[in-house]
């Protein structure tokens, strides 16, 4: 009876510290996604109420108070989508499916102030930077969306709305590059 205790005593300090590990986890990729959306917001936010606001833009431009609430969702699923990946045994694929994960991480956090500040340095030319970047982690979310499917279809599908509203921002940001010319 004793030997059986002990057992299940170390069943559950193992599961605690699983339990544990799991939610450590998942608040460093919470706040490595919010890193990069507190970064891109001290670039982009004093951008916006000044160059930015000047610029002529698409027609089907969202309104500035818009971006805020969907990049707070989308770096929510984001960070879990890559919670549920790590989650799975080592592996190769789980290998590769975070680091495709983190590329397109740093590309996201790339493009901010590649649009918002050399946009405003150099006018154009930053533009086209922006829009160069962008399309890379357009193609970099693709890949982390197919890596991550081979583990975790709920992990993949939390990406997909990140990745169509990536798609509609390289629209905006190639239009106003093109208006800006």
């Amino acid at each position: 009876m004793t030997e059986a205790r002990t057992q299940q005593s170390a069943i559950a300090v193992s599961g605690d510290h699983s339990a544990a590990r799991s939610a450590l986890a998942l608040t460093g990729f919470l706040a490595a996604s919010f890193l990069v959306g507190i970064i891109g917001s001290a670039v982009s936010v004093p951008a916006i109420s000044g160059w930015y606001d000047d610029l002529a833009k698409p027609m089907w431009t969202p309104p500035t108070a818009v971006f805020g609430p969907v990049w707070t969702v989308l770096y929510s699923s984001m960070a879990i989508a890559a919670w549920l990946v790590w989650r799975h045994p080592a592996s190769t694929a789980r290998r590769r499916a975070l680091s495709a994960y983190a590329l397109q991480l740093v590309l996201n956090a790339l493009w901010t102030p590649a649009f918002f500040g050399l946009g405003g340095l150099i006018g154009a030319s930053g533009l086209w930077v922006a829009l160069a970047i962008i399309v890379a982690l357009d193609v970099a979310i693709l890949a982390a969306i197919i890596r991550f499917a081979d583990l975790s279809k709920p992990a993949a599908a939390l990406l997909i709305p990140y990745w169509f509203w990536t798609l509609f921002a390289t629209t905006l940001n190639a239009a106003i590059a093109v208006l800006a010319a």
